[in-house]
């Protein structure tokens, strides 16, 4: 089972509905927002970070409109310093690419070693749009359902 297969199951087993959208290749936010017009919800933007020493591992989860302010982010998660995580990194924590970075990516992260922090933003929202670990579809679950696949997930979680 490929790890698109394995989001699909676990959503499943969990219980949480979803509605799946297919689109052409998209590698940012830019290049998807032409296909977001008959999309519902917020859109997010998710991105694998690290601390300075590359110790620690985040994965961000914010609107993608919203601005970031990396030193700011790292303040309030109690980081040293943050910057963008390698690709292989991100391959050898999430087994994502470049392009498909997503939540659901910590489904790949057996050790639990990446912490999700989650803009609380996206609390409020009754529908929240995730790629399901490619990047030709985009996922669309409630903001309830996807603390729920949070809390399933093993991974620390984290709300500024």
């Amino acid at each position: 089972m490929n790890t698109e297969e394995r989001v699909y199951a676990l959503l499943n087993e969990l219980d949480i509905p979803f509605v799946r959208h297919e689109h052409p290749p998209v590698y940012t936010v830019e290049e998807a927002k032409q296909y977001w017009d008959d999309i519902p919800g917020v859109h997010c933007k998710n991105l694998f970070l690290r601390d300075k020493k590359g110790r620690n591992h985040f994965l961000l989860v914010m609107p993608h409109d919203k601005p970031l302010d990396l030193k700011k982010m790292a303040e309030l998660i109690g980081a040293d310093s943050l910057s963008f995580a390698s690709p292989e990194r991100l391959k050898k924590h999430l087994w994502l690419e470049p392009g498909s970075v997503s939540p659901f990516g910590i489904i790949n992260d057996r050790e639990n070693s990446v912490c999700v922090v989650v803009d609380g933003d996206l609390m409020g929202p009754e529908k929240i749009n995730f790629h399901p670990n490619v990047n030709t579809r985009t996922l669309t679950i409630s903001a309830d359902d996807f603390k729920k696949f949070l809390a399933h997930s093993g991974n620390k979680v984290q709300y500024v």
